[in-house]
């Protein structure tokens, strides 16, 4: 399968905890769908302390794994929102 485009795309999104509304991370998405995996490498500013754990309320919000090869995080559905 292709990898993911290296320089992927230019607009944002900030990722919130669905529970608490914390700002996880800052994403650059691609598409209109919804957010199901985040690459690691286009993720532009990260504000979790532990991987996949939300920093405020402590609830684990995606799985760490891989995705065509690249490394990648699957988000567990309902468990965080896109804005």
């Amino acid at each position: 399968m292709a990898k993911p485009n290296k320089k992927g795309p230019t607009k944002t999104v900030d990722v919130l905890c669905a529970g608490c509304k914390t700002q996880l991370f800052k994403y650059r998405k691609g598409g209109k769908g919804a957010l199901v995996k985040c690459f690691k490498e286009r993720i532009t500013k990260d504000f979790t302390n532990e991987p996949c754990i939300c920093p405020q309320c402590k609830v684990q919000f995606a799985r760490d794994t891989l995705v065509r090869g690249t490394p990648a995080y699957k988000m567990i559905g309902g468990k965080v929102t896109a804005k």
